[in-house]
């Protein structure tokens, strides 16, 4: 249906262009070229699960009880999140990047089927009866009552911001945490390119009274905003382009522009080649401890000339599509297994991640950060997936030595969900095996 769409879409702009030799089409061309570009990117296999939440995937039998009966001394509500994302030249339709459009279904409900019902057939004032019912062509402009699913709970309010300047997004964080009920949880996910603080800012030289080294100069315009003993230039070394460079300091986040914010529990994802600049954030809290999930610096490929601005994030793919982030990793593509290949796949992490839901649920020595929102299920299921990427990537015997190609989670995790631990090396083994790239990882258990 898809690609039938993009094809009547592509013939109506040609028509048009057509039609009206004298009008301008070069933004329509450019929309069409971005849909056919995105479609392309995104086009999972026939047999590959939604992003979105599906309780009949994502929902494991074996762990529920456990689930269900877990309470910890505080439990969160996750409300609300802000995503965001911009890389040069990254795929993206409109103002929805690909790894935004990810991790946006990756936080919905997947419908469970109930309105999908046949609408009642209604009498007429004739006598007649109007068909309702999707086969008789009409549409019920009731749109919004027609999508809610009554058998499952309302998605959370999500704000997408497409290159954003850094006002912007502090302004609508601002807002989230100021608006959030008690006991509840901000996500903030931000996929951005890294930048190191230039010396050479005429603005910041310009502004500075208190230079005391070229190192600090980028740190004049911030060292009023957080008020400290110690030393703050750790907060403003390093920062995110959350926009184009020639927008200047505008488009720069540093980490110390989310400290304030601090103040109310908070769920950081920070997917980018400057993540690590981050790790300043866990103790420097105003009030709650964080939870931050923050990238590895570089991705790991069997394929070397995988490009990442063609295909989306990593660490993003591993947090919303783990088994196609598996495949794209050791250079398989969808044609290379079947139907019964990819069920058996999705069986063994179906498997382990409910294991692994068992353990953190009975737990002694997990952090309050993750036991507080452990209970919703889209927390729960980013902190399974982080425990799969970190333990796939640090089994995968490819990659250089560094602790470059990890991602971090502060508060830690338990040592029992470790790469080299006995809870999570048997199922990557497992997957490996089914898939045949056994030697891309080094197992040191047998």
């Amino acid at each position: 249906m898809l690609k039938l769409l993009i094809k009547q879409f592509k013939a109506i702009a040609d028509e048009s262009k057509a039609a009206f030799p004298g009008t301008n089409f070069k933004e329509w061309r450019l929309v069409v070229q971005e849909i056919v570009r995105f479609a392309r990117v995104h086009s999972p296999s026939p047999d590959a699960r939604p992003l979105r939440y599906c309780a009949l995937f994502d929902s494991h039998p074996s762990s529920r009880p456990y689930v269900t009966r877990f309470h910890a001394k505080k439990v969160l509500k996750f409300r609300d999140a802000l995503l965001t994302s911009y890389h040069k030249n990254e795929v993206k339709f409109a103002e929805l990047t690909l790894d935004t459009f990810r991790m946006l279904q990756c936080l919905e409900w997947e419908p469970s089927g109930s309105f999908y019902q046949r609408s009642p057939v209604e009498p007429r004032e004739n006598g007649a009866v109007t068909d309702q019912s999707i086969t008789s062509g009409l549409i019920d402009i009731n749109l919004a009552a027609e999508m809610m699913d009554p058998a499952l709970p309302p998605n959370p309010k999500k704000a997408v911001l497409y290159r954003p300047s850094v006002p912007l997004l502090i302004s609508v964080v601002a807002t989230m945490c100021e608006e959030l009920p008690p006991e509840s949880v901000v996500l903030l996910y931000i996929s951005a390119s890294g930048n190191t603080v230039q010396s050479t800012s005429s603005q910041t030289e310009s502004s500075s009274n208190s230079r005391k080294s070229s190192k600090n100069s980028g740190l004049s315009r911030h060292e009023n905003y957080i008020n400290t003993n110690g030393d703050t230039s750790q907060y403003f070394e390093n920062c995110l382009s959350v926009g184009p460079s020639r927008s200047g300091g505008l488009n720069n986040l540093y980490p110390g522009d989310l400290i304030p914010f601090t103040r109310r529990p908070l769920f950081l994802i920070i997917d980018s080649d400057k993540s690590d600049a981050f790790k300043v954030l866990h103790g420097a809290e105003r009030g709650e401890k964080s939870a931050l999930f923050l990238s590895p610096l570089r991705p790991s490929f069997k394929n070397p000339g995988t490009d990442v601005t063609q295909t989306g994030s990593q660490f993003t793919l591993f947090l919303t599509a783990p088994i196609q982030a598996f495949c794209q990793l050791v250079g398989l593509v969808s044609s290379d297994k079947d139907l019964d290949c990819s069920d058996e796949a999705d069986g063994i992490i179906s498997t382990a991640f409910a294991e692994w839901e068992v353990i953190l649920c009975t737990s002694t020595s997990l952090d309050l950060v993750w036991a507080q929102v452990l209970s919703d299920p889209f927390l729960r299921r980013l902190i399974l997936r982080f425990i799969f990427c970190r333990a796939v990537l640090g089994l995968f015997c490819l990659q250089e030595h560094g602790d470059e190609y990890l991602p971090v989670c502060l508060p830690k995790l338990p040592d029992t969900f470790s790469p080299n631990s006995e809870t999570v090396q048997p199922a990557i083994r497992r997957l490996a095996k089914l898939l045949k790239v056994g030697d891309c990882f080094r197992f040191s258990h047998s």
